[in-house]
């Protein structure tokens, strides 16, 4: 039996805890600062054994640590989170340094271990070694002997994806049709009104059928509206105005000379495979390889909430569950928050809200709550609080603001909090019963995996060998929204050539094509012709009516 299954034998329940630990002790009354002589264990006083019959769980759990108290660690005390609670989500805390990230790494193996997925963005190239089994030595060893862990290196089933297939990894593509105007406009940093004329082209792009795969096919929709053929089309429900037409072609402009075009395209990441459990039953733990787009903070911010939304979207209602589908960490979450709009933090409140029902926990990680937004941050139930500075004016107001995010607890928190080392931190979750436990400084366990980055030479070998590759790894440009408003453009100017009783080119497109062959021209002079509207509206008259039904984000899915 190991110690977890030990623990988990004397604990049904409160007085059973109270009982086992009382009787191990050998002196009553409150515990003495200090260090604890070798081979003793210090008295658990009545406070210290109230927070631990708090985390006295019956049911599956998962092992963070022993207590801190009175600048001791007591491992008769441990603290677990309930299996069944991670879909009520949760926040990672701390300044830099304090340990989030091997937090996170501690979590991700004992998910998996059983049998729940794991998604984790991987934003300094860190995060790869749970792939390995660790490396035992004086730290480690000292770490497991004073919270009474059982440690034993292990590496966990991965699998590893990059944004567009930038850095080592499967490349993960989104289509600019499902990732929607809201989330777009969000990269492209555009104002409410140019957000709501962006979300116009795509309700016009979902009716007509032109499918908006890449950003050239948004670039053609755009100037299409905004030609003297295609302005009456957007007429009766409020049009495109030119200035506004010209700052999202600016932004999409800059936007692609900072090379982002390669995130958007096809195959399209279908986010299912997040949710897949390996042949020996653990869960898979999906590592989003982000270090070479570390310089693109507000677009991997925003693809990480698209493969929230495109979860919200399709996954069925199922209530609670006795251990969630997937567990997603959001690393680096102020970055998704920084200058975003009432809407989108609506928005975001309510896929937090209701993603639980569907199986889904989330746990944001940043390095304080007041990173959160307040509605965002009343849905976590689940928190690990590492240490905050307190140098500077703003760090005391930032630790006074966290302080006052915990429930009533026996401790000094902002003395605590100042005070944590490395590896410990804060923690109050939710029980079994959805009411917080008591707040608990705890020393945190060792990971069992490597805790560091494994070598990129094995990393690629890696994502070479998995089946996903060969279903991402190669691009595909097919017809979509730019090639029908050519393909239209050339039949306008083959329709205009024969009422002319001229005779039309050979090939597609006549004088024009022939022009494009010699002159490479811009998409302007592709999308433009005297005749497009008509042998647009002939071409996909058959689309209307069949318009993408969007969820609360904008986002859409067609599944192929």
């Amino acid at each position: 039996m190991t110690d977890s299954e030990a623990r988990r034998a004397g604990t049904a329940g409160p007085e059973a805890s109270e009982a086992s630990e009382a009787s191990e002790v050998a002196t009553p009354g409150p515990v003495a600062p200090g260090p604890v002589a070798s081979g003793a264990t210090p008295a658990l006083t009545p406070q210290v054994l109230e927070i631990a019959s708090g985390y006295a769980f019956p049911g599956p759990a998962l092992d963070l640590g022993a207590l801190l108290w009175d600048g001791r660690c007591l491992p008769d005390a441990q603290i677990r989170i309930p299996l069944g609670m991670l879909n009520r989500h949760g926040l990672v805390a701390g300044a830099t340094g304090t340990g989030k990230t091997k937090t996170l790494q501690l979590v991700a193996e004992q998910l998996s271990a059983q049998g729940v997925p794991v998604f984790l963005a991987d934003v300094k190239g860190d995060v790869s070694g749970i792939s390995a089994p660790g490396q035992e030595n004086d730290k480690v060893r000292a770490r497991a002997s004073e919270v009474r862990q059982e440690w034993t290196p292990a590496g966990f089933p991965c699998e590893f994806y990059a944004l567009g297939g930038m850095g080592h990894g499967i490349p993960v593509r989104a289509t600019v049709t499902s990732f929607g105007p809201v989330l777009l406009s969000k990269v492209l940093r555009l104002n409410q009104t140019q957000e709501q004329s962006l979300g116009l082209i795509f309700h016009y792009a979902d009716q007509k059928g032109l499918e908006l795969v890449d950003l050239k096919d948004l670039r053609a929709v755009v100037t299409f509206l905004t030609s003297d053929e295609g302005r009456s089309e957007l007429k009766g429900i409020g049009g495109l105005s030119t200035a506004t037409a010209g700052v999202i072609l600016r932004s999409l402009t800059a936007f692609e000379a900072q090379g982002m075009s390669p995130f958007f395209g096809e195959p399209e990441f279908d986010t299912n495979e997040l949710l897949k459990v390996a042949a020996d039953g653990r869960g898979t733990v999906s590592v989003l390889e982000l270090p070479a787009v570390q310089d693109k903070p507000q677009l991997f911010s925003t693809f990480l909430m698209w493969l929230l939304a495109d979860l919200f979207h399709d996954l069925p209602e199922v209530g609670d569950l006795d251990k969630p589908k997937l567990v997603f960490f959001f690393d680096e979450a102020h970055l998704l928050f920084d200058d975003a709009s009432r809407a989108f933090l609506d928005s975001i409140t309510q896929t937090v809200r209701l993603i639980r029902s569907k199986g889904v926990g989330i746990f944001f990680v940043t390095q304080t709550p007041k990173d959160v937004p307040a509605d965002v941050l009343a849905q976590l139930g689940n928190r690990v609080q590492h240490a905050l500075r307190a140098f500077t004016p703003d760090d005391q107001k930032a630790l006074k603001a966290t302080v006052k995010t915990f429930p009533d607890s026996p401790y000094d928190l902002e003395e605590v909090l100042t005070a944590l080392g490395t590896g410990e931190a804060v923690v109050t979750v939710l029980s079994e019963k959805g009411a917080p436990t008591p707040v608990a400084a705890t020393r945190l366990r060792a990971p069992e995996s490597l805790m560091g980055p494994v070598d990129p030479a094995v990393l690629d070998r890696a994502v070479e060998q998995s089946p996903l590759h060969a279903r991402y790894a190669l691009a595909v440009d097919r017809e979509s929204a730019y090639e029908k408003l050519r393909a239209a453009d050339a039949d306008a100017d083959a329709d205009a050539a024969r009422e002319a009783g001229a005779k039309p080119e050979k090939g597609a497109g006549g004088g024009r094509a022939r022009k494009a062959e010699e002159e490479d021209p811009s998409v302007v002079q592709q999308v433009m012709g005297s005749g497009v509207f008509k042998s647009l509206a002939r071409s996909l008259g058959t689309q209307i009516g069949r318009e993408i039904t969007r969820s609360v984000f904008g986002t859409a899915r067609r599944r192929r």
